[in-house]
């Protein structure tokens, strides 16, 4: 079974990424591995504006 990490990037953007694999430029471990659908529930529980970070902020 392959084991994912959730990553981010400086947008606050979050993805996944298989965990022996180096991450690729930009993008940061977000500090939580498990299953490709633990995963994905943990990025719907805490990705709750798609908006890209700097979007946001002209927002704001």
């Amino acid at each position: 079974m392959t084991e994912f990490s959730v990553v981010r990037n400086d947008e606050e953007q979050y993805s996944i990424w298989p965990h022996d694999r180096d991450l690729p430029a930009g993008w940061h471990h977000a500090d939580f591995t498990g299953t490709r659908d633990e995963c994905l529930a943990h990025i719907d529980t805490v990705w709750t504006d798609m908006r890209p970070k700097s979007l946001r902020e002209v927002s704001s």
